[in-house]
C-alpha cells in the first residue's frame, strides 16, 4: 500500500471515529463538520482509485 492510500484510509478512519463521537455526544454542528470532511475524503479517495468500502470477511 502506498503512502497516499495509507494516509487517506487513516484519515477516513479517524474522521469516522470523530463523527461517531460527535453524534454520541449530541454535537450536531461538529457532526455536520465531520460528515462534510468524510464526504470530501471519500470523494478524494474515489478520484484516486482507492477503495474505501468496508472489508467483508
Amino acid at each position: 500500500m502506498d503512502a497516499f492510500t495509507n494516509g487517506i484510509l487513516q484519515r477516513i478512519h479517524s474522521t469516522e471515529s470523530d463523527l461517531r463521537r460527535a453524534r454520541e455526544t449530541g454535537d450536531d454542528f461538529l457532526a455536520d463538520v465531520e460528515l462534510s470532511e468524510l464526504d470530501d475524503l471519500r470523494r478524494l479517495a474515489a478520484e484516486h482509485g482507492v477503495d474505501v468500502r468496508p472489508k467483508v470477511a
